[in-house]
């Protein structure tokens, strides 16, 4: 799962118009028409989305050593015209003074944005919808062949403790705060560009507004019942030897009989490793964004990759490591949004077999109770541990005390 992690952040920073643009630059074009100004070509590159090479922009940013007196003719503040102190704003390299210390703050225009823009509005919605979509629609395909996963031989009416209240009440903690978050996340992903056209500018900032209250601060009741629900069924989760059963039946499509399992079978292992990994990672990238002046994520990832060669190894440049605050957000929300539809698309599989897939599994989460007929059925390894306990200290409280 974390080598999976880290191949999707790479390929995630490898797609980026930002560091694909150095591989994509064409030849320097004939500017001695314009005295080396920028051409009517580069202005219809740019719109076309096209990578141009900025090196002859860049270095336009006026010359205080020999340019004309401010009274003079065509003399200049400080040797730079308007146009040149906008270029120089532009490409951070204008003499800047702010009142932080940080020298981030010293960042007045952000170059770049918008690609990050155009991915937003673009692939990142229409992708990560499909992905909702299909998820939603490959289950309710399996419903249909696969029908409800009933109790062989129905439910015997004795209960069994599965879940104790801590631990239904941090799961419901992380379902809760997880489907407020996505929820009020989507809102805000498309609200420019699908609720304000339907619902109006007012109505939508309305919306967003709120939307952003309750996500910044509902995510701190999330990751405090991630990390409880970690520490409280990490050790049951590790891999085990049954897990290769359960792997070889399919659990239990393969076969006619379920597979033995104990407190969790893998395909709940999957869920569980899955939700701690990228919900960390959401977390962390969420917290960038919330602090973007004290949370440098994507540039130390980056130079991380760089040390490790891993861009040389796919014939690229080296990935940036010298970022503003908002290139900073630009990529850990455009990280954030893609973990996060993931992570959706994984919680529908996991709701889907909590209700409507599986009889008997909603009682687990619901009361805490499961029916042991159900157990003996998922996970009999654990059930017979739990039995085996239950007569122990049947016996020991028989036993009279000397």
């Amino acid at each position: 799962m974390l080598r999976l992690i880290s191949t999707l952040a790479l390929l995630f920073a490898l797609a980026l118009p930002s560091v694909a643009q150095q591989a994509e630059l064409a030849t320097t074009p004939d500017r001695s028409a314009t005295g080396g100004a920028q051409t009517l070509d580069d202005v219809m590159a740019r719109q076309r989305g096209e990578a141009v090479d900025d090196e002859f922009r860049r270095e336009a940013t006026g010359d205080p050593d020999s340019a004309a007196g401010t009274m003079d003719q065509l003399g200049t503040l400080g040797g730079a015209s308007d146009p040149e102190l906008w270029r120089a704003l532009r490409f951070g390299t204008a003499d800047v003074t702010v009142s932080t210390a940080d020298k981030r703050g010293r960042v007045l225009v952000q170059d770049g944005g918008m690609w990050w823009l155009k991915i937003r509005q673009g692939p990142l919605i229409k992708y990560g919808l499909w992905l909702l979509a299909g998820t939603f629609i490959a289950l309710a395909l399996f419903y249909l062949l696969r029908g409800k996963i009933r109790v062989e031989g129905g439910l015997s009416g004795r209960t069994v403790e599965r879940f104790k209240f801590m631990e239904r009440m941090a799961h419901w903690t992380l379902a809760g705060s997880f489907i407020l978050l996505s929820i009020t996340g989507i809102l805000g992903l498309i609200g420019r560009k699908f609720l304000a056209p339907t619902f109006g500018l007012e109505a939508n900032a309305t919306l967003l507004m709120v939307s952003k209250f309750i996500h910044n601060n509902v995510s701190w009741a999330f990751m405090v019942a991630l990390i409880a629900v970690f520490v409280m069924w990490v050790l049951h989760n590790l891999p085990s030897r049954t897990d290769l059963v359960w792997i070889a039946q399919a659990g239990g499509i393969v076969g006619s009989k379920h597979p033995p399992a104990k407190k969790f079978n893998f395909g709940q292992k999957i869920i569980f490793w899955s939700v701690i990994i990228l919900g960390a990672s959401v977390s962390l990238s969420g917290l960038s964004l919330l602090f973007p002046y004290e949370i440098t994520l994507f540039a130390k990832t980056f130079g991380l990759f760089n040390d490790w060669g891993v861009t040389a190894l796919v014939g690229l440049e080296p990935l940036p490591t010298q970022m503003s605050p908002q290139e900073e957000m630009q990529y850990s929300q455009l990280w954030h949004a893609i973990v996060g539809f993931v992570m959706m698309a994984i919680i529908f599989g996991h709701i889907y077999i909590g209700t409507v897939g599986m009889e008997g599994a909603y009682d687990a989460m619901g009361t805490g109770e499961v029916d042991e007929a159900w157990a003996e059925q998922h996970h009999s390894i654990w059930l017979e541990e739990v039995q085996a306990k239950q007569v122990l200290s049947k016996s020991r409280a028989s036993t009279p005390a000397e």
